[in-house]
């Protein structure tokens, strides 16, 4: 079913509350000061049944200019706007600052409700409403049907429900398969349940038992329950104002402004850029770091605004805006906000956040402006690989570009797999960089490695792990690390030598004196086998001592010698012939001892043990007692 949030708007006592009770019976004002003085103060909620069945939330904003702040908390959710104009008066002040604030939120549906109209002749109202008409030219609700309407004698209150409910019709549906997320706008406890939140669900839906996430103070919670429209329920959706008890979650970690969504979605940040429409009816120029008062979702927080792509804003002009705040604030590209003056508060302006989570930028920068440009164009697949582009040296999942990207994004495995398919984006591990990364990343490693063979002839490359930290740091986990070397090496830019990695072609050549040498060493392990010859004997028999050490490393490193530990080197090839006896033996024989592995090898018990114990750390053999089996 469609859910449908109304909202009030107009000057202070031009008879919205009245209006309200008259539409739903009920009365929204709460506070003791409120019905005292007969103004509304803070927000007022309920909900009415139209004609055609369905159930609309109504959100009663204040009309007065100290209250605005409560006004725009209020309107950040709604569908249809009642602009309530009282005939005696006509439009006032805050009637004007109300719609300039619906223009800027991209509110699109409005009626225009001329209320009061017992308190004037039929010529009066008639004249009145010829007036708003005038003045609401070129704004959303220059086309709106008018309802007149008084509140006290009932006249034209049915009408106007009709009215609603045929309006209601054109309403989009909200965005129910989204990302849950809900602009907390009330708080408190009830004895027994704990802390109640209350807002309306600006996307996606929420179930009883969900765990969810505050921001900006990432602490986690349960969603214990659920009702909307007074009801219980197991499932709340998009368009529905809804109060939800929160398990483990004081009052106090919880206020007006947070946001109730998913784990890990966003990120709070202290600053964003923006698109910034300056209204016409503003005093004076938007000065660079003015302080202001931004307002966004039921959030109020003071920054400064950095003018990105002018000196000053004039009046009716548009700009590029950094926002630099005094707290965090936790928004999603494309999400509308207002700003009002510091001091006096008056709503001069307001727009679109494109990027959410920004870096701080330098005033006059032509590709951070244009790259501004390139996400408010909306172009998704273009924004997507930016993205990725951006993130690949923090190398993102799904997750991670979902909150990059600063927006409910349905379908980003589907555009992810278009930029795969187009070569654009590489996916390895469930991870994913863009080809300008892995291509930059296959020079670095193709210039270290050519470095590195250049000085060292005779090793068959760098480690696997030093290349990996000086390529891509620390973090990059090992798997994705592996299929990234598997993706260099089909492209036939490396080699992977076990622990080693070389440039594809390379090979160790030997000049005629370390051929000597090699040939030397050789025949030395030949000649010893299973119980070789010691190192710094073989050390010291030669006269060319570094250039020895170099040669043994390059033969160890080639695995032409295995060193099964600092006393025991073996050729490679008696070290198979080892391993296959030992893999016969066990087999015919179900076990086999250090004594029975002596005596088939010839050797002493010292290498027999060395040479079994080997066996068994590299999970070949498993010691059992002290016999050793298959493992």
């Amino acid at each position: 079913m469609k859910n449908i949030i109304i909202g009030t708007a107009g000057h202070i006592d031009h008879g919205k509350t009245t209006l309200i009770k008259a539409l739903t019976g009920r009365e929204t004002d709460t506070l003791e000061e409120e019905k005292n003085r007969g103004i509304s103060i803070n927000l007022g909620f309920t909900f009415f049944d139209l004609p055609s069945g369905k159930r609309a939330g109504i959100v009663d904003v204040p009309g007065h200019e100290k209250f605005v702040k409560n006004m725009l908390a209020g309107v950040s959710g709604i569908d249809v706007v009642l602009m309530v104009i009282a005939a005696d008066e006509g439009i006032m002040p805050q009637t004007k600052e109300h719609l300039e604030i619906l223009q800027l939120l991209n509110v699109k549906k409005g009626i225009i409700v001329i209320t009061k109209t017992d308190m004037v002749e039929k010529e009066w109202s008639e004249m009145v409403e010829e007036d708003i008409k005038e003045e609401l030219k070129d704004t959303f609700l220059q086309n709106a049907p008018v309802y007149r309407v008084s509140s006290k004698t009932k006249e034209g209150v049915k009408e106007l429900i009709e009215g609603i409910d045929e309006l209601t019709e054109e309403i989009h549906s909200k965005d129910v398969h989204g990302h849950f997320r809900l602009p907390v706008d009330r708080v408190f406890s009830v004895t027994g349940f704990g802390t109640v939140v209350t807002g309306t669900i600006i996307s996606g839906n929420v179930k009883e038992g969900d765990i969810a996430e505050i921001y900006p103070s990432k602490k986690m919670t349960k969603i214990r329950g659920i009702q909307v429209h007074d009801n219980s329920v197991k499932v709340g959706e998009a368009g529905q104002r809804c109060a939800l008890n929160l398990s483990n979650i004081k009052k106090t970690e919880v206020k007006r402004g947070d946001i109730i969504s998913v784990e890990n979605l966003m990120e709070p940040s202290m600053m964003i850029d923006c698109k910034l429409y300056y209204l016409k009816s503003a005093s004076r120029p938007l000065e660079n770091r003015q302080r202001v008062r931004l307002y966004s979702g039921t959030n109020e927080i003071i920054c400064r605004a950095v003018i990105l792509d002018k000196e000053i804003v004039n009046p009716g002009e548009e700009a590029y805006i950094q926002f630099r705040l005094e707290k965090p604030i936790t928004v999603q590209r494309n999400d509308r906000y207002v700003i009002r003056t510091y001091s006096p508060m008056i709503t001069i302006g307001g727009g679109s956040v494109i990027e959410p989570v920004a870096t701080k930028a330098k005033r006059f920068n032509q590709s951070y402006v244009e790259d501004l440009k390139l996400k408010e164009s909306g172009d998704t697949s273009n924004i997507l690989e930016k993205t990725i582009e951006k993130l690949s040296n923090t190398f993102p999942n799904e997750k991670d570009i979902l909150k990059a990207l600063g927006k409910n994004e349905i379908e980003l495995k589907d555009k992810i797999k278009e930029l795969v398919d187009e070569n654009k984006i590489i996916s390895l591990d469930g991870v994913y960089f863009h080809v300008n990364y892995i291509n930059e990343k296959i020079d670095k490693t193709s210039n270290l490695l050519s470095e590195f063979h250049s000085k060292n002839p005779l090793k068959v490359g760098i480690s696997k792990e030093e290349m990996r930290i000086k390529v891509f740091g620390k973090t990059l986990k090992q798997k994705t690390y592996d299929e990234i070397l598997k993706v260099f090496e089909n492209k036939k830019i490396i080699k992977i030598h076990g622990k080693y990695i070389s440039e594809y072609d390379f090979l160790v050549v030997y000049n005629d004196n370390q051929e000597k040498i090699s040939k030397y060493i050789r025949d030395e392990y030949k000649k010893g086998r299973y119980t070789p010859p010691k190192y710094n004997d073989l050390l010291d028999n030669c006269k060319d001592k570094e250039e020895f050490k170099r040669v043994y490393e390059s033969l160890l490193e080639r695995k032409i010698l295995y060193k099964v530990n600092e006393e025991c080197v073996l050729l490679s090839s008696d070290y198979e012939e080892c391993k296959n006896k030992v893999e016969d033996f066990i087999k015919k024989n179900g076990s086999i001892t250090v004594a029975q592995f002596r005596d088939i090898m010839d050797t002493s018990r010292k290498y027999s043990f060395a040479i079994l114990e080997y066996f068994d750390g590299i999970k070949f053999t498993k010691r059992i007692e002290d016999e050793r089996v298959l493992f």
